[in-house]
């Protein structure tokens, strides 16, 4: 067809159109995610936290009482020596060498020395076995000498303990000492405690290793730990470790050793020797056989947190694809492919944001009877045409130009113009390119289907106004057109506005005034030619409103055939018709037919008939007083010409008499009076304008005489001067209205015009 097609991807129309789709739900369920995450992490580690504070007290603990098992055991070593020194007092032990050697002896395999000394203040010394030291050196020898019990090392394997020999004279008299092996007492000071995996060993305030357990290369480089500085939170705790030692306090802190290894240090002094009592333990030694399940517990959490943000941004890349399928539903018409109604109003707005008012103008375009096309070459032709105006309209489109298609047939075109001529031939040119390049064909007659597109534009004065109510001016344009059709581009005025606002009022007052009775019915009399007596009437109403005083038929007829109220206000007047009928007949006065308009909408009720029959027989009126004036666009009812005929037949069956309203007015033929049975012919004022031209004259008689030999009446209005009423006459119409005789009059001064035209010798 020579026009190309967009890309799907509207992305020049759409800009930065702002569409997002409601994405809280996933927004939150990535939240509740974050959340059981963080609160799961947060658990576990304080988790872990309880259970090492756990550790360090019950290491704690634990420690306490085996240093006070330790301290007891130490004790004891000194009470054995008391003990034994006691002993030493025995009459006749300290004279006799060789019993005091048995006695020693025997004393030290029992207590498990390996050696019991006595050693005098004059340098005597006596050894159960050899030690090979100079024990009067050792210092704490030399504390014993002074009154103190006192310890002391030899050659890094053995431990010396000492206590004084006092007596009541000479105050120190000697030395009781005990040499006891390292091994032994390294014997005392390992436990069994936590489980086999925990380390002990004995320091002094200083720091320095005193007994350390066997094959324990971490204690014998306890002075390396000391000073490593390269961890401060270590190093705190050493400091705060020395201080404690000092002040005589026990405490406990973690740390990570060389090797990775999570380690509890716990240190406890003494009640003996000013010695500190260290425990090296695990980290773990509480949490060991939790580990692996909290282990497991966090692979689990991490497992549910990674499979969670899997599905999570498997959800998001279906929110994104979704996205793009909703956006490109929402702005793009699937029929055409070009730009929806949503996405012009988004483009409309932003661009009239950023113009100056008058810049741009927007036009509403409609394909006249567009249904015939579906209806005579099919659905699929319609929408090939349908999308064959898209691209039209986007080739048409210049810089800042677009257009997209609103619903059904209609389209919306943003111009970048604001002279009315130079819009009216681009519109006219595109039409007719539409039509030099479109083919569509009768199937049977190869026929070309021409395209009447019906344009109706705004020029946009006030860009700050909605888009809708831009719309709605364009669409205003395009349905108020002017009578004459072939004027296809209207541009909207504020004349349009103001009379759809009045329509709107008086739709607004018309069940009110109706209810309440401003609706009045005037009769305007038929005369007879022949004689000039009364041969009928027409009713006709008349709003008397009582604060807009009389409104004009003129006004308010069209509007309530628009809107549809017309048949309410028929129905009234043909009931107020009845009832001035049946006052006659009451009161026994002469009754004659009256016409009353009947609106080509109660053809679309199959009922209305049947209504109209109804109220005559409530009111007692016979059918055959009452015509039913039907006007030529009945005759083209959409149902048919012969469903038209059969509501005539139904009216004749009924008794309804049966009137041509305003022939000649429109398109009347004399083919309507071939085809539709009507009992009066009622000739419009215009035939009667110029009576002096022969030709009207000839054309009036020729139907007055047509219609006597088809059996109808005629009847002649707006007949108003002498010479109109003399040609009439002359025509030999049968009946004359207008205001020769009488203007349309209210029921109680008609029914006087009655009675002054029925007194003797008034013809008239």
């Amino acid at each position: 067809m020579g026009f190309h097609k967009p890309p799907k991807k509207y992305g020049a129309a759409l800009g930065r159109a702002k569409f997002k789709l409601n994405a809280g739900w996933l927004v939150l369920l990535a939240v509740c995610i974050i959340i059981i995450s963080g609160l799961t992490i947060w658990n576990a580690l304080h988790l872990q936290s309880a259970i090492n504070r756990r550790t360090e007290a019950y290491i704690s603990d634990v420690s306490d009482q085996l240093c006070a098992n330790i301290d007891y055991r130490l004790s004891k070593v000194t009470l054995d020596l008391e003990m034994l020194r006691d002993s030493l007092g025995q009459p006749g032990l300290s004279d006799d060498e060789e019993l005091l050697k048995s006695f020693l002896t025997r004393k030290a395999d029992i207590l498990g020395f390996t050696s019991l000394v006595v050693l005098d203040s004059d340098g005597g010394i006596y050894e159960t076995s050899p030690t090979g030291a100079d024990l009067f050196a050792a210092p704490g020898v030399k504390d014993s000498f002074e009154g103190k019990n006192g310890v002391s090392f030899l050659n890094e394997q053995s431990i010396l303990y000492s206590i004084p020999i006092c007596d009541e004279k000479h105050g120190v008299s000697g030395v009781l000492a005990g040499v006891r092996d390292k091994k032994n007492m390294q014997a005392l000071i390992r436990t069994k405690s936590f489980g086999g995996s925990g380390l002990s060993c004995l320091i002094d305030l200083e720091g320095n290793v005193i007994i350390s357990p066997t094959d324990l290369e971490p204690f014998l480089r306890l002075d390396d730990i000391f000073m490593k500085k390269s961890d401060d939170k270590v190093m705190s705790h050493i400091y705060q470790m020395q201080k404690d030692m000092q002040d005589y306090q026990g405490g406990v802190f973690t740390f990570t050793a060389a090797d990775g290894t999570e380690l509890v240090l716990s240190y406890t002094p003494l009640m003996s020797y000013d010695w500190v009592y260290l425990s090296l333990v695990p980290a773990n030694l509480i949490s060991y056989d939790t580990d692996k399940y909290i282990l497991q517990t966090d692979m689990i959490i991490i497992g549910t947190i990674v499979f969670f943000a899997l599905i999570l941004a498997f959800l998001f890349r279906i929110y994104r694809n979704h996205y793009k399928e909703l956006e490109y539903s929402a702005f793009i018409d699937h029929l055409t492919g070009g730009m929806n109604n949503a996405a012009f109003q988004l483009k409309c707005q932003e661009v009239f944001a950023q113009s100056a008012p008058g810049t741009y103008a927007v036009a509403l375009l409609n394909i006249k009877n567009f249904k015939l096309i579906n209806e005579s070459f099919g659905s699929d032709e319609g929408n090939r045409t349908l999308e064959f105006i898209m691209r039209a309209l986007e080739s048409f489109s210049g810089p800042g130009e677009f257009a997209a298609r609103a619903e059904a047939d209609n389209y919306f075109f943003c111009m970048k113009e604001n002279d009315p001529d130079t819009i009216r031939g681009r519109l006219r040119t595109i039409a007719e390119t539409i039509n030099d390049r479109i083919k569509i064909f009768d199937s049977e007659h190869e026929t070309p289907f021409k395209l009447i597109l019906r344009q109706g534009v705004y020029v946009v004065d006030d860009p700050s106004l909605e888009i809708t109510i831009i719309q709605d001016r364009a669409r205003t344009a395009c349905w108020n057109r002017a009578a004459q059709e072939d004027n296809p581009c209207v541009f909207y005025n504020t004349e349009f506005t103001e009379s759809m606002k009045r329509e709107q009022e008086l739709n607004d007052l018309f069940e009110d005034s109706l209810r309440k009775g401003e609706f009045q019915v005037y009769f305007q009399p038929k005369v007879w030619g022949k004689n000039g007596e009364i041969g009928g009437a027409e009713a006709l109403v008349r709003w008397l409103h009582p604060q807009r005083g009389m409104i004009s038929p003129g006004d308010f007829i069209p509007v309530l055939e628009k809107s549809g109220r017309i048949c309410q206000l028929d129905f009234y007047v043909f009931e107020q018709t009845c009832k001035f009928l049946h006052g006659r007949l009451e009161s026994g006065k002469r009754a004659f037919p009256v016409s009353v308009n009947l609106s080509r909408r109660h053809f679309k009720d199959p009922d209305a008939l049947a209504k109209l029959q109804k109220i005559a027989e409530d009111n007692g009126v016979p059918t055959d007083l009452l015509e039913l004036e039907l006007t030529e666009s009945i005759f083209f009812n959409d149902r048919g010409i012969e469903y038209v005929k059969k509501q005539i037949q139904e009216m004749h069956r009924i008794g309804f008499r049966c009137s041509l309203d305003d022939f000649g007015a429109g398109y009347s033929s004399l083919g309507l009076l071939m085809e539709f049975d009507v009992d009066v012919v009622k000739l419009d004022r215009r035939f009667f304008l110029d009576v002096g031209r022969k030709k009207a004259r000839d054309v009036v008689t020729a139907i007055t005489e047509l219609a006597q030999k088809i059996g109808a009446k005629t009847v002649a209005e707006g007949i108003e001067t002498q010479e109109q009423l003399d040609f009439v006459k002359e025509a030999r119409c049968d009946m004359i209205q207008g205001y020769i005789y009488a203007r349309p009059m209210p029921v109680s001064e008609f029914e006087r015009w009655i009675d002054q035209r029925q007194s003797p010798g008034n013809t008239n």
